[in-house]
Protein backbone atom coordinates (compact mmCIF):
# COMPACT_ATOMS: atom_id res chain seq x y z
CA UNK A 1 0.00 0.00 0.00
CA UNK A 2 1.11 3.50 -0.83
CA UNK A 3 0.63 4.85 2.71
CA UNK A 4 2.17 8.30 2.31
CA UNK A 5 -1.11 10.01 3.13
CA UNK A 6 -1.48 7.93 6.29
CA UNK A 7 1.54 9.58 7.90
CA UNK A 8 1.16 13.10 6.51
CA UNK A 9 0.67 16.12 8.75
CA UNK A 10 -2.81 17.61 9.18
CA UNK A 11 -4.70 14.68 7.60
CA UNK A 12 -7.95 15.33 5.75
CA UNK A 13 -10.45 12.65 4.85
CA UNK A 14 -8.22 10.78 2.41
CA UNK A 15 -5.35 10.68 4.90
CA UNK A 16 -7.60 9.41 7.67
CA UNK A 17 -8.89 6.73 5.30
CA UNK A 18 -5.38 5.51 4.50
CA UNK A 19 -4.36 5.56 8.17
CA UNK A 20 -7.38 3.72 9.53
CA UNK A 21 -7.59 1.19 6.70
CA UNK A 22 -3.89 0.30 6.97
CA UNK A 23 -4.21 -0.12 10.74
CA UNK A 24 -7.22 -2.42 10.37
CA UNK A 25 -5.53 -4.43 7.62
CA UNK A 26 -2.44 -4.92 9.78
CA UNK A 27 -4.60 -6.46 12.49
CA UNK A 28 -5.90 -9.14 10.14
CA UNK A 29 -4.08 -12.46 9.97
CA UNK A 30 -4.88 -13.33 6.38
CA UNK A 31 -2.55 -11.02 4.47
CA UNK A 32 0.93 -9.54 4.61
CA UNK A 33 0.87 -5.76 4.27
CA UNK A 34 3.90 -3.71 3.25
CA UNK A 35 3.42 0.05 3.53
CA UNK A 36 5.40 2.60 1.57
CA UNK A 37 5.38 5.83 3.55
CA UNK A 38 7.84 8.00 1.64
CA UNK A 39 9.75 7.78 -1.64
CA UNK A 40 13.55 7.79 -1.66
CA UNK A 41 13.34 9.91 -4.76
CA UNK A 42 14.53 13.25 -6.06
CA UNK A 43 12.09 14.83 -8.46
CA UNK A 44 8.36 15.32 -8.99
CA UNK A 45 6.04 13.14 -6.92
CA UNK A 46 4.21 11.96 -10.04
CA UNK A 47 7.43 10.50 -11.45
CA UNK A 48 7.90 8.41 -8.32
CA UNK A 49 4.30 7.19 -8.52
CA UNK A 50 4.60 6.20 -12.17
CA UNK A 51 8.29 5.22 -12.43
CA UNK A 52 9.95 4.87 -9.03
CA UNK A 53 7.16 2.84 -7.42
CA UNK A 54 6.83 0.36 -10.31
CA UNK A 55 10.61 -0.15 -10.26
CA UNK A 56 10.48 -0.89 -6.54
CA UNK A 57 7.59 -3.31 -7.07
CA UNK A 58 9.55 -5.23 -9.70
CA UNK A 59 12.34 -5.96 -7.23
CA UNK A 60 9.95 -7.95 -5.07
CA UNK A 61 6.57 -8.16 -6.77
CA UNK A 62 3.54 -8.30 -4.45
CA UNK A 63 0.23 -9.84 -5.40
CA UNK A 64 -1.47 -6.45 -5.28
CA UNK A 65 -0.50 -2.79 -5.00
CA UNK A 66 -3.13 -0.45 -3.54
CA UNK A 67 -3.15 3.29 -4.20
CA UNK A 68 -5.56 4.68 -1.57
CA UNK A 69 -5.96 8.04 -3.29
CA UNK A 70 -6.11 7.90 -7.11
CA UNK A 71 -2.45 7.66 -8.09
CA UNK A 72 -2.04 4.02 -9.07
CA UNK A 73 0.99 3.11 -11.22
CA UNK A 74 -0.40 2.62 -14.70
CA UNK A 75 2.30 0.07 -15.59
CA UNK A 76 3.11 -2.41 -12.84
CA UNK A 77 4.18 -6.02 -12.32
CA UNK A 78 1.13 -6.98 -10.25
CA UNK A 79 -2.58 -6.41 -9.81
CA UNK A 80 -3.63 -2.87 -8.98
CA UNK A 81 -6.38 -1.59 -6.70
CA UNK A 82 -7.14 2.11 -6.54
CA UNK A 83 -9.44 4.03 -4.21
CA UNK A 84 -11.13 7.04 -5.77
CA UNK A 85 -12.91 9.01 -3.09
CA UNK A 86 -14.71 11.47 -5.36
CA UNK A 87 -14.40 13.53 -8.52
CA UNK A 88 -14.57 16.95 -6.87
CA UNK A 89 -11.69 18.13 -9.07
CA UNK A 90 -14.02 17.78 -12.06
CA UNK A 91 -17.03 19.46 -10.45
CA UNK A 92 -15.26 22.20 -8.47
CA UNK A 93 -11.97 22.75 -10.31
CA UNK A 94 -11.55 26.17 -8.69
CA UNK A 95 -10.98 24.43 -5.33
CA UNK A 96 -7.70 22.93 -6.59
CA UNK A 97 -4.38 24.49 -7.49
CA UNK A 98 -3.86 24.35 -11.27
CA UNK A 99 -1.09 21.71 -11.17
CA UNK A 100 -2.98 19.56 -8.67
CA UNK A 101 -6.16 19.80 -10.72
CA UNK A 102 -4.31 18.87 -13.90
CA UNK A 103 -2.68 15.85 -12.22
CA UNK A 104 -5.99 14.51 -10.93
CA UNK A 105 -7.74 15.05 -14.25
CA UNK A 106 -4.94 13.36 -16.18
CA UNK A 107 -4.46 10.35 -13.93
CA UNK A 108 -7.83 9.59 -12.31
CA UNK A 109 -9.58 8.22 -15.40
CA UNK A 110 -6.45 6.33 -16.47
CA UNK A 111 -5.99 4.81 -13.01
CA UNK A 112 -9.62 3.71 -12.92
CA UNK A 113 -9.36 2.07 -16.35
CA UNK A 114 -6.01 0.47 -15.58
CA UNK A 115 -6.93 -0.99 -12.18
CA UNK A 116 -8.15 -4.54 -11.75
CA UNK A 117 -10.49 -3.16 -9.08
CA UNK A 118 -11.62 0.32 -8.02
CA UNK A 119 -12.82 1.03 -4.47
CA UNK A 120 -15.32 3.83 -3.82
CA UNK A 121 -16.69 4.96 -0.50
CA UNK A 122 -20.22 5.34 -1.82
CA UNK A 123 -22.59 4.27 -4.56
CA UNK A 124 -22.67 7.94 -5.55
CA UNK A 125 -18.96 7.95 -6.42
CA UNK A 126 -19.29 4.58 -8.15
CA UNK A 127 -22.06 5.94 -10.36
CA UNK A 128 -20.14 9.18 -10.97
CA UNK A 129 -17.14 7.18 -12.24
CA UNK A 130 -19.37 5.19 -14.56
CA UNK A 131 -21.19 8.18 -16.01
CA UNK A 132 -18.29 10.63 -16.19
CA UNK A 133 -15.45 8.34 -17.26
CA UNK A 134 -17.30 5.33 -18.67
CA UNK A 135 -15.66 2.92 -16.19
CA UNK A 136 -16.89 -0.67 -16.34
CA UNK A 137 -19.17 -1.09 -13.29
CA UNK A 138 -18.03 -4.73 -12.98
CA UNK A 139 -14.67 -3.59 -11.58
CA UNK A 140 -16.08 -1.09 -9.07
CA UNK A 141 -16.63 -1.99 -5.42
CA UNK A 142 -18.33 0.17 -2.77
CA UNK A 143 -16.64 -0.05 0.64
CA UNK A 144 -18.06 2.34 3.22
CA UNK A 145 -15.76 4.29 5.52
CA UNK A 146 -16.12 4.57 9.29
CA UNK A 147 -15.47 7.12 12.05
CA UNK A 148 -11.74 7.67 12.42
CA UNK A 149 -11.44 10.33 15.12
CA UNK A 150 -10.67 8.86 18.53
CA UNK A 151 -13.22 9.59 21.24
CA UNK A 152 -11.52 11.57 23.99
CA UNK A 153 -12.41 13.15 27.29
CA UNK A 154 -11.09 16.67 26.79
CA UNK A 155 -13.33 19.53 27.86
CA UNK A 156 -15.33 21.16 25.03
CA UNK A 157 -14.83 24.90 24.54
CA UNK A 158 -16.44 27.08 27.19
CA UNK A 159 -18.96 29.76 26.37
CA UNK A 160 -22.40 30.02 24.78
CA UNK A 161 -23.75 27.05 22.76
CA UNK A 162 -22.51 26.69 19.21
CA UNK A 163 -23.33 25.16 15.86
CA UNK A 164 -20.40 23.44 14.18
CA UNK A 165 -19.18 22.97 10.63
CA UNK A 166 -16.02 21.02 9.84
CA UNK A 167 -14.08 21.20 6.59
CA UNK A 168 -11.74 23.41 4.65
CA UNK A 169 -13.06 26.86 3.82
CA UNK A 170 -13.53 26.35 0.08
CA UNK A 171 -16.30 26.77 -2.49
CA UNK A 172 -17.71 23.24 -2.55
CA UNK A 173 -18.30 23.26 1.21
CA UNK A 174 -20.97 25.94 0.75
CA UNK A 175 -20.23 27.68 4.06
CA UNK A 176 -21.51 31.01 2.73
CA UNK A 177 -25.11 29.80 2.60
CA UNK A 178 -24.78 28.27 6.06
CA UNK A 179 -23.61 31.63 7.41
CA UNK A 180 -26.65 33.31 5.80
CA UNK A 181 -28.98 30.70 7.34
CA UNK A 182 -27.34 31.10 10.74
CA UNK A 183 -27.72 34.89 10.60
CA UNK A 184 -31.43 34.44 9.85
CA UNK A 185 -31.71 32.11 12.84
CA UNK A 186 -29.89 34.60 15.03
CA UNK A 187 -32.28 37.32 13.91
CA UNK A 188 -35.19 35.14 15.02
CA UNK A 189 -33.73 34.58 18.49
CA UNK A 190 -31.17 31.75 18.22
CA UNK A 191 -28.35 32.32 20.70
CA UNK A 192 -25.82 29.89 19.22
CA UNK A 193 -22.43 30.86 17.90
CA UNK A 194 -21.21 29.34 14.62
CA UNK A 195 -17.79 27.63 14.53
CA UNK A 196 -16.32 26.55 11.17
CA UNK A 197 -13.18 24.47 11.75
CA UNK A 198 -10.91 23.97 8.76
CA UNK A 199 -8.02 25.38 6.78
CA UNK A 200 -8.79 28.67 5.09
CA UNK A 201 -8.53 27.73 1.41
CA UNK A 202 -9.66 31.15 0.25
CA UNK A 203 -13.13 31.68 1.71
CA UNK A 204 -12.30 32.99 5.18
CA UNK A 205 -12.46 36.74 4.49
CA UNK A 206 -15.76 36.44 2.63
CA UNK A 207 -17.27 34.38 5.46
CA UNK A 208 -16.21 36.93 8.07
CA UNK A 209 -17.78 39.68 5.98
CA UNK A 210 -20.97 37.65 5.51
CA UNK A 211 -21.25 37.18 9.28
CA UNK A 212 -21.84 40.92 9.65
CA UNK A 213 -20.44 41.13 13.17
CA UNK A 214 -22.26 38.04 14.46
CA UNK A 215 -20.16 35.59 16.55
CA UNK A 216 -18.58 33.50 13.80
CA UNK A 217 -15.41 31.64 14.80
CA UNK A 218 -12.86 30.29 12.31
CA UNK A 219 -10.25 28.42 14.40
CA UNK A 220 -8.48 26.88 11.40
CA UNK A 221 -7.26 23.29 11.26
CA UNK A 222 -7.53 21.44 14.57
CA UNK A 223 -5.64 18.38 15.75
CA UNK A 224 -7.53 15.22 16.63
CA UNK A 225 -7.94 15.91 20.36
CA UNK A 226 -9.12 19.48 19.82
CA UNK A 227 -11.50 18.48 17.04
CA UNK A 228 -12.96 15.64 19.12
CA UNK A 229 -13.63 18.00 22.03
CA UNK A 230 -15.13 20.62 19.71
CA UNK A 231 -17.45 18.03 18.15
CA UNK A 232 -18.58 16.60 21.47
CA UNK A 233 -19.55 20.06 22.69
CA UNK A 234 -21.53 21.11 19.60
CA UNK A 235 -25.28 21.61 19.83
CA UNK A 236 -25.52 20.35 16.23
CA UNK A 237 -23.33 19.74 13.20
CA UNK A 238 -24.34 21.46 9.97
CA UNK A 239 -22.81 20.11 6.76
CA UNK A 240 -24.04 22.04 3.70
CA UNK A 241 -21.45 20.67 1.26
CA UNK A 242 -22.38 20.67 -2.42
CA UNK A 243 -20.26 17.62 -3.22
CA UNK A 244 -18.99 14.74 -1.08
CA UNK A 245 -17.79 11.24 -1.92
CA UNK A 246 -18.80 9.98 1.51
CA UNK A 247 -19.00 12.51 4.35
CA UNK A 248 -16.78 11.32 7.20
CA UNK A 249 -17.55 14.37 9.30
CA UNK A 250 -21.22 13.37 9.39
CA UNK A 251 -20.53 9.96 10.93
CA UNK A 252 -17.89 11.45 13.26
CA UNK A 253 -20.55 13.72 14.73
CA UNK A 254 -23.02 10.83 14.95
CA UNK A 255 -20.45 8.73 16.82
CA UNK A 256 -20.56 11.44 19.51
CA UNK A 257 -24.34 11.67 19.70
CA UNK A 258 -24.37 15.10 18.03
CA UNK A 259 -27.47 15.84 15.90
CA UNK A 260 -26.71 16.41 12.23
CA UNK A 261 -28.26 18.59 9.53
CA UNK A 262 -26.73 17.81 6.13
CA UNK A 263 -27.15 18.52 2.44
CA UNK A 264 -29.57 16.19 0.69
CA UNK A 265 -27.28 15.41 -2.20
CA UNK A 266 -24.26 13.50 -3.50
CA UNK A 267 -23.11 10.84 -0.96
CA UNK A 268 -24.24 12.49 2.28
CA UNK A 269 -27.57 10.61 2.62
CA UNK A 270 -25.61 7.36 2.19
CA UNK A 271 -23.29 8.32 5.02
CA UNK A 272 -25.96 9.55 7.42
CA UNK A 273 -28.81 7.20 6.54
CA UNK A 274 -31.99 7.94 8.47
CA UNK A 275 -30.13 9.60 11.33
CA UNK A 276 -29.89 13.17 9.98
CA UNK A 277 -32.11 16.02 8.86
CA UNK A 278 -31.47 16.77 5.18
CA UNK A 279 -31.92 20.01 3.26
CA UNK A 280 -31.53 21.57 -0.17
CA UNK A 281 -28.02 23.08 0.06
CA UNK A 282 -28.92 25.86 -2.40
CA UNK A 283 -31.87 27.09 -0.32
CA UNK A 284 -30.87 29.26 2.64
CA UNK A 285 -34.34 29.04 4.19
CA UNK A 286 -34.24 25.22 3.95
CA UNK A 287 -30.83 25.16 5.66
CA UNK A 288 -32.14 27.34 8.50
CA UNK A 289 -35.24 25.17 8.92
CA UNK A 290 -33.16 21.98 9.00
CA UNK A 291 -30.78 23.37 11.63
CA UNK A 292 -33.73 24.44 13.77
CA UNK A 293 -35.27 20.96 13.39
CA UNK A 294 -31.98 19.25 14.31
CA UNK A 295 -31.76 21.33 17.47
CA UNK A 296 -35.37 20.59 18.35
CA UNK A 297 -34.87 16.84 17.82
CA UNK A 298 -31.47 16.75 19.48
CA UNK A 299 -32.06 13.77 21.77
CA UNK A 300 -33.78 11.66 19.10
CA UNK A 301 -31.20 12.39 16.42
CA UNK A 302 -28.35 11.82 18.85
CA UNK A 303 -29.60 8.29 19.55
CA UNK A 304 -30.21 7.57 15.86
CA UNK A 305 -26.73 8.86 15.05
CA UNK A 306 -25.05 6.64 17.61
CA UNK A 307 -26.84 3.63 16.10
CA UNK A 308 -25.86 4.65 12.57
CA UNK A 309 -22.20 5.14 13.49
CA UNK A 310 -22.15 1.74 15.20
CA UNK A 311 -23.04 0.13 11.86
CA UNK A 312 -19.70 1.29 10.45
CA UNK A 313 -16.25 0.03 11.44
CA UNK A 314 -12.79 -0.10 9.94
CA UNK A 315 -12.69 -3.83 10.67
CA UNK A 316 -15.60 -4.30 8.28
CA UNK A 317 -14.03 -1.94 5.76
CA UNK A 318 -10.74 -3.87 5.97
CA UNK A 319 -12.52 -7.20 5.48
CA UNK A 320 -14.27 -5.89 2.38
CA UNK A 321 -11.00 -4.39 1.10
CA UNK A 322 -9.11 -7.67 1.62
CA UNK A 323 -11.79 -9.38 -0.45
CA UNK A 324 -11.22 -6.81 -3.20
CA UNK A 325 -7.48 -7.58 -3.10
CA UNK A 326 -8.24 -11.28 -3.55
CA UNK A 327 -10.46 -10.53 -6.55
CA UNK A 328 -7.83 -8.32 -8.14
CA UNK A 329 -5.03 -10.86 -7.63
CA UNK A 330 -7.14 -13.66 -9.06
CA UNK A 331 -7.99 -11.63 -12.13
CA UNK A 332 -4.34 -10.77 -12.77
CA UNK A 333 -3.14 -14.36 -12.25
Amino acid sequence: MDSRDAVGPEPRGWGRYARELASALRERGDLSLTELTGPNWIGPEALWEQIGLPLALRRSPPDVVHAPNVFLPLRRPCAGVVTIHDLAFEVFPEDFAPRTRAKYRLLAPRAARSAERVICGSAFTRDDLCSRYGIDPAKLRVVAYAPSLALGDGAPPAGPPYLLGVGDLRAKKNWGRLVQAWRALRASGLEHRLVLAGVDAGEGAALRAAAGGEPLELPGYLGDRELDALMRGAAALAHPSLYEGFGLVVVEAMARGVPVAAAAGTALPEAGGDAAVYFDPLDVDAIAAAVREALARSEELGALGLARAAELSWERSAAATAAVYAEAAAERA
